[in-house]
């Protein structure tokens, strides 16, 4: 990937150099990087945010109340790492990845699958193991705060008008990615 970037700047400076553009490609350079820090410190505040809210959950141990209220779905998708505390990360990255807080997710993520890996003792995937990649990509949302902190940066009045459509596509990605977890599992026996 890195070569793929390498070329792509390279190309840029020499198809500016031989179109004359080299003003245009050293203002669009900087106005870039403006850009990318000012959408970093407006998202800096939303993130902070609930990436705090999360440390709290954890810290009261409201996470173990969450965990008993998505007892049935771990019953059901996750009867293996249950109780475990593997499970317990699972939680944690499902109700984050609910309220949209990708940043914050993806640590726990990593954390589920290392302790499942860990619980499973085998460095080949289980079919519980893809599941839990499969429902992490098809990116249920209950809250979009990122997506909405996004949008409200670039000036959108109702940044959350979004809500209904997010929904509906982390729902059919979500039962589609299940649907051929499920087909593949029987197909191809781990």
């Amino acid at each position: 990937m890195n070569y793929v970037w390498a070329s792509i700047i390279a190309l840029s400076f020499i198809f500016s150099i031989i179109t004359g553009n080299t003003d245009a490609l050293s203002k669009g350079i900087l106005e870039g990087a403006k850009n990318a820090v000012d959408l970093s410190l407006k998202l800096l505040g939303t993130m902070a945010l609930w990436n705090g809210l999360m440390e709290i959950v954890t810290s009261s141990r409201l996470d173990k109340i969450i965990n008993k209220l998505l007892s049935p779905v771990m019953k059901l998708l996750f009867p293996e790492y249950r109780n475990t505390p593997a499970g317990s990360a699972i939680c944690a990255n499902i109700t984050a990845n609910l309220l949209g807080l990708g940043n914050a997710a993806t640590p726990l993520g990593i954390e589920a699958m290392r302790r499942m890996k860990e619980f499973s003792g085998d460095s080949i995937a289980d079919n519980e193991t893809v599941r839990f990649v499969v429902i992490n990509s098809a990116a249920l949302t209950l809250i979009p705060t990122t997506t909405a902190a996004l949008r409200s940066a670039a000036g959108s009045e109702s940044p959350f008008s979004i809500l209904i459509p997010v929904w509906l596509t982390g729902i059919t990605a979500l039962f589609f990615g299940l649907l051929a977890e499920k087909l593949l599992s029987k197909r191809w026996k781990l």
